[in-house]
């Protein structure tokens, strides 16, 4: 797929930034594929930065003691000892206080990254690296899962909808999520509520296939009523400037 520039990478710090790109290329020299995931992935499809101070790499369940293996050669060390975390599902590193997170599964197993991933993955400018995305419809996925006390990331998938919903291949994302189709359909009644004018454009075959009814547009005012119901920081990537970072 073409490379598409993206505007947001301007506001990443050029701290975090070197340290970024050192994983990126120690990575790219020991022949170790990878998606961006986190932050990063959400900018690319919503134009707005959140800086987590973090980056994700999905990788390859097989890729995983060789991906640790070259962050380490680079000074990236293991962040358990400072802050535990389940190694089961993600390897945490981190160096000079910038972490990077190498992922191959869900943090509740549900499933693996696997070869489709990087089969229909996007490739975005990132200041001088061209590299390639977690495609909408995995992350969308991996995101329905996460609904923490101190942690959601519906906010990230209402996000995610509202600016490439249209776009989506649903059939693809109905596939991966399975018999888990209810909390798909949980989300999208949600959106339906929360951004009415731009969920009537969800393809109809959706409507047809999770049984939601046609939702009635209400004013812009309304709109942005209920985004802030939800939560009063700036999540809202179509809300935010371009240069202004969302909240988290």
């Amino acid at each position: 797929m073409e490379t598409k520039p993206v505007p947001w990478p301007d506001i990443i710090p050029a701290g975090q930034w070197a340290n970024y790109r050192s994983a990126i290329e120690v990575a790219r020299s020991a022949g170790l594929p990878f998606l961006l995931g986190g932050g990063f992935a959400l900018a690319t499809y919503t134009g707005r930065w959140r800086n987590t101070k973090d980056i994700d790499f999905y990788i390859l369940p097989r890729d995983r003691e060789a991906m640790i293996a070259a962050l380490s050669t680079i000074g990236f060390v293991d962040y358990y000892d400072q802050r535990p975390y389940d190694p089961g599902w993600i390897y945490r590193s981190t160096r000079e206080g910038i972490i990077v997170d190498i992922i191959w599964s869900m943090a509740n197993r549900r499933a693996e990254v696997d070869e489709l991933w990087f089969k229909r993955a996007q490739s975005v400018m990132v200041r001088e690296e061209s590299i390639q995305v977690a495609p909408a419809e995995e992350l969308l996925w991996c995101k329905l899962y996460i609904m923490q006390r101190d942690h959601c990331d519906w906010t990230d998938i209402f996000n995610l909808i509202y600016v490439a919903g249209p776009q989506l291949n649903w059939d693809h994302l109905i596939q991966r999520v399975g018999v888990d189709l209810p909390l798909l359909r949980a989300a999208l009644t949600m959106f339906d509520w929360l951004c009415p004018n731009t969920s009537v454009q969800l393809p109809e075959k959706l409507r047809k296939r999770l049984d939601l009814p046609k939702p009635k547009r209400i004013s812009l005012a309304e709109e942005q009523h209920r985004i802030r119901l939800l939560d009063s920081r700036a999540w809202f990537a179509a809300l935010q400037p371009n240069d202004q970072n969302l909240e988290v």
